[in-house]
């Protein structure tokens, strides 16, 4: 299941997706981590040590070996040069699988081990001093795009990502690539606009939203976000000392979380995987197209020269069964 964990700056969504990773990587699940927020704190929220978490490779550095993988013999894309982030694949196209060695995961992937099992980790690449006033930021994020374009995943496989905070995913199709979408809110007027916008963004798009309230202190608040986002709301949070030693660098064994968040983790899960019923891979590759179509036109063809649009296979739909991958 590909999960995407969004809400505004500060609302604990980093902390929320690593706590999420430590128990599916408790329950025994394959999970790759993938940090796309422009703020990259998902390795030291999973433990790294600042140094570790530094030297995790930037995916968008990758870029270039991301792409002519994926190409594979495509005889659409004419050269890697011509693919952009919303490429998507066709007949001859390499396709990711969450549990495979592929030189992607071997270049952009690095594996983290947790208390009770290990993840593989990747992440986007900070925003840099040589980006500014000459680069933006959805650019890094399009290679988490590529990659999730041509991701095939299983029910019992999960692909949880950190997104940037805001509704900067709207910017591309990229909020259309998730099977459940958390959106962490506090029980703030500023909590829920973020939840507001994704509402109203993701309400032609068919995606699912589920709101994940944090810092829920007492009745008051539980009753301000229920009257704010409806039925949306999933699960509350509420004080973690747990949550407290981890942010410090001390974090107690996993097993140690408080029952009640616990609990409010299993929640999330549940309703991740009972997603998987609606999936619904026609449309999420017409989606697909949609968006690399968009891209072409208003920007993508001029910029590599190219009809972008001629890449589309229109006999093509990413599924399951599509998992085997060419030989490099």
């Amino acid at each position: 299941m590909k999960i995407a964990f969004v809400g505004k700056g500060g609302s604990g969504k980093t902390t929320l997706s690593s706590l999420f990773i430590r128990h599916l990587a408790a329950n025994e699940a394959p999970v790759v981590a993938v940090d796309a927020d422009i703020n990259q704190h998902l390795g030291a929220a999973l433990g790294l040590p600042d140094e570790d978490a530094a030297a995790l490779p930037a995916m968008g550095a990758h870029l270039p070996l991301i792409k002519e993988y994926l190409r594979g013999s495509n005889p659409r894309i004419v050269s890697a040069d011509t693919m952009i982030k919303t490429t998507p694949p066709g007949e001859g196209s390499r396709l990711l699988r969450v549990r495979e060695e592929n030189p992607v995961y071997e270049a952009c992937a690095r594996t983290v081990s947790l208390d009770d099992g290990d993840i593989r980790l990747m992440a986007t690449g900070p925003f840099t001093e040589s980006d500014l006033g000459v680069s933006c930021y959805h650019s890094k994020v399009g290679a988490v795009e590529l990659c999730l374009n041509h991701l095939v995943d299983g029910a019992d496989e999960y692909v949880v990502v950190d997104m940037t905070a805001g509704s900067d995913s709207f910017a591309s199709g990229l909020f259309t690539r998730f099977d459940m979408t958390f959106l962490v809110a506090e029980p703030t007027r500023k909590g829920v606009s973020v939840y507001r916008q994704y509402k109203e963004y993701a309400r032609d798009f068919g995606v699912a939203l589920k709101v994940v309230g944090n810092k829920v202190q007492g009745q008051d608040d539980l009753d301000f976000l229920r009257a704010e986002v409806g039925d949306d709301l999933l699960v509350t949070v509420g004080h973690s000392d747990w949550v407290r030693a981890m942010e410090k660098g001390r974090p107690p064994r996993f097993e140690l979380l408080e029952a009640d968040n616990r609990m409010s983790l299993q929640a999330l899960q549940d309703a991740a995987d009972d997603s998987y019923a609606d999936r619904d891979w026609d449309r999420y590759t017409r989606q697909m197209v949609h968006f690399h179509l968009r891209n072409a036109e208003s920007w993508g063809n001029a910029k590599t020269g190219a009809d972008l649009a001629a890449q589309v296979d229109p006999d093509f739909v990413l599924a399951e069964s599509l998992g085997v991958v060419q030989p490099v």
